[in-house]
């Protein structure tokens, strides 16, 4: 370890790990997502997690590793249709989901990672969504309150770094990295490269380093959500 930057994604998280804790993730399917590090809590053992994530990756990979081995108890997401085994769970019982719109996910996030318990919203008024929560009027229309995520730890995946933590994300890769990243009390984070302060571009810092903790260079094999192809012309 030197400074922030640790050998691996099992050193990165030591120490952080516990049962019963609260984590949030970045990543979008399986554009972005912390895999490294999903992979190292798997491999701790840690059990009766909840995860706020926009999904659980699909059955196998990224959180759904975590669902195979019974090690999520609760899932604060949006997307949840590619993974069979969290319809399994959710539908059986095994698994507690908290259903959140996406917007209001990401809004969630960032409103923790400012410090904001809470916050007013018209997305899911009248549905299910807004069962058991507070309802107000702002200007003749109802808006329901929304916590703040305020989540144990923060795990996401960028693509360069230096040193002193400052992340950059690539492309659509960014998703809901940065609101994950804000939300967490200690922030972890794995990326492809890091540089020296002064490499990265001052006005492309995409998340600042007062936020991140402890990082880890990995590498990576790219993974394909869905494999579409045309069909091949007759020759």
């Amino acid at each position: 370890m030197a400074g922030k930057i640790y050998e691996s994604a099992q050193a990165a998280l030591d120490g952080l790990l516990r049962d019963g804790m609260l984590i949030a993730s970045g990543g979008f399917g399986l554009c972005g997502i912390p895999e490294h590090l999903l992979d190292a809590i798997q491999a701790s053992g840690v059990k009766d997690l909840t995860f706020a994530s926009n999904n659980a990756g699909i059955d196998n990979e990224g959180i759904g590793k975590l669902l195979r081995t019974r090690q999520v108890k609760k899932m604060i997401s949006s997307y949840v249709g590619e993974n069979k085994e969290f319809e399994r769970q959710y539908l059986s019982g095994e698994l507690e989901v908290e259903f959140t719109p996406q917007g209001t996910l990401a809004e969630r996030m960032r409103a923790g990672g400012a410090g904001i318990p809470g916050f007013y919203t018209k997305t899911g008024v009248g549905t299910l969504v807004a069962e058991g929560k507070e309802v107000k009027q702002f200007g003749g229309e109802d808006y329901i309150l929304e916590a703040g995520i305020f989540a144990d730890l923060s795990i996401v995946k960028g693509w360069k770094a230096d040193t002193t933590g400052n992340v950059i994300f690539r492309k659509t890769a960014r998703n809901f990295n940065v609101p994950a990243a804000t939300c967490g009390k200690i922030c972890v984070v794995e990326v492809e490269e890091i540089v020296e302060p002064g490499q990265l571009p001052a006005d492309g810092i995409h998340l600042p380093g007062v936020y991140v903790q402890r990082l880890v260079k990995c590498s990576y094999d790219k993974k394909i959500e869905f494999r579409t192809v045309r069909q091949r012309e007759n020759a």
